[in-house]
């Protein structure tokens, strides 16, 4: 499985709809709205790494009032959920 976050900047236009235009799209597991340099963040759960270029630039990037992207590509992925597994096995 690969992990990604995507950093999204908007047009103002879009700032009111984009959000749950981002979550609709197969792949996207969450999208959130931010402060600061960026809009949106979307974070991506793929199946196949070449997933990844046709959910960033094939969907999200095409989306009306995108302005651009920015994709970073987890190596590890951690939660604290899964570390409490980890720590409760034997008990």
């Amino acid at each position: 499985m690969t992990h990604a976050i995507v950093l999204i900047q908007a047009e103002g236009s879009a700032l009111a709809t984009l959000g749950g235009e981002l979550a609709g799209i197969d792949g996207v597991a969450e999208a959130y709205s931010v402060t600061g340099e960026w809009d949106f963040v979307a974070i991506l759960r793929l199946r196949e790494q070449e997933m990844l270029a046709q959910v960033v630039t094939g969907k999200l990037s095409q989306l009306a009032g995108v302005r651009r992207t920015q994709t970073m590509v987890a190596f590890e992925a951690y939660s604290r959920h899964d570390l409490e597994a980890l720590f409760s096995v034997g008990q």
